[in-house]
C-alpha cells in the first residue's frame, strides 16, 4: 500500500497485515454523533478519532481558528497509543467522503509517516460492498514512541497569509462551498465572506457520488494553480476539509501544497 487513496477492495485484501483503522466520522453541529455511530458498527479493529479532541488541539478564543492543529509530537503520541509504528499501514475513513479522514491522513503525513491513506467512499462503502462490521470499542495495544521527522508538509501562519494576499508569486485557494465564499451563508462562523485575492475551488468538487474522481480529472482541476506546489495555499473554515484538497491534488500530482491551518476562522479574528 503506498498510495493516498484506497478502495474498499484494497483494504480488505491488506487486512492481512493488521493495518491501524481510523474511524474520523463526525458531524460539526453534534459533536458526539461520530463516536455514538463508531460504537454501533465500524470497520473491524477500527479506532475512533475524534476531531475536536484527537485531530486538533484546543481553540482559544479570540486567538485561534476553530480547529487549531495539535502538536506534532502529541498527535505522534496519541498515535503510538494506538499501535502505530514507522512501517505499519494507515488507512482513515468517514462518512463524508473523506472531508474530515483527510485530516488524519495529512496529520499523518505531518509527523512524518508515509504509509497512510483515506478509504475512497468511506464507510458507506465499506456496508454497500457487503463486508464485516463490529461494534463497541477496539482494544488498543499501544506501541513504543513515535520517532517523528521532519516533513516535507508546508504550513504557513496567519503573518505570512497577510502577506501571501498581495505576492503574486503564491495562490490562495479556498475550499469551502461557493456560497461561504461568496459570503451569501455562513452556518458556522460569525463573519461571512474569503480572504481578498482567493479564488475557490470548493473541497466537494473533488468527489462523484462519494468517491475521489480520477487522477486525470483531478489534474484538469487544478491545472489553473501556481506551478510549484508550495505556491499554492490551501485553506477552508478551519483547516479541516482544506486537507482534502491537498490529498486530492497529492493523489493527482504526488506533491504536496501548502495549507494555511487557520484558516478563515482565524484570519476573521483581524477584520
Amino acid at each position: 500500500m503506498n498510495t493516498p487513496i484506497l478502495s474498499v477492495e484494497e483494504l480488505d485484501d491488506l487486512l492481512t497485515e493488521k493495518p491501524l483503522i481510523l474511524d474520523c466520522r463526525f458531524d460539526l453541529f453534534d459533536t458526539e454523533k461520530g463516536h455514538r455511530q463508531y460504537l454501533e458498527g465500524h470497520i473491524p479493529g477500527a479506532f475512533y478519532l475524534h476531531l475536536d479532541l484527537d485531530l486538533s488541539s484546543a481553540k482559544v478564543d479570540g486567538k485561534t481558528g476553530r480547529h487549531p492543529l495539535p502538536l506534532r509530537e502529541t498527535f505522534a503520541r496519541r498515535m503510538a497509543d494506538l499501535g502505530l509504528t514507522p512501517h505499519r499501514p494507515v488507512v482513515a475513513y468517514d462518512d463524508k467522503g473523506g472531508g474530515i479522514a483527510a485530516r488524519a491522513w495529512w496529520l499523518l503525513r505531518y509527523i512524518g509517516h508515509e504509509r497512510v491513506s483515506v478509504l475512497d467512499g468511506g464507510y458507506p462503502e465499506w456496508l454497500a460492498a457487503g463486508l464485516p462490521t463490529e461494534t463497541g470499542e477496539a482494544v488498543t495495544e499501544p506501541a513504543d514512541a513515535y520517532p517523528v521527522v521532519e516533513s516535507e508538509l508546508m504550513i504557513h501562519e496567519l503573518p505570512a497569509i497577510q502577506k501571501i494576499r498581495e505576492d503574486e508569486r503564491y495562490r490562495l485557494i479556498d475550499s469551502r462551498t461557493p456560497e461561504r465564499y461568496r459570503g451569501e451563508s455562513e452556518p458556522i462562523d460569525p463573519i461571512a465572506g474569503h480572504i481578498a485575492g482567493a479564488i475557490n475551488l470548493p473541497w466537494p468538487d473533488n468527489l462523484r457520488q462519494g468517491k475521489f474522481k480520477s487522477r486525470e480529472e483531478l489534474r484538469e482541476r487544478f491545472a489553473g494553480l501556481k506551478k510549484e506546489p508550495q505556491q499554492n495555499v490551501f485553506y477552508c473554515g478551519s483547516g479541516v476539509t482544506a486537507c482534502h484538497n491537498i490529498l486530492a491534488y497529492n493523489y493527482a500530482f504526488g506533491e504536496f501544497p501548502a495549507l494555511y491551518p487557520g484558516s478563515w476562522s482565524e484570519y476573521l479574528l483581524t477584520e
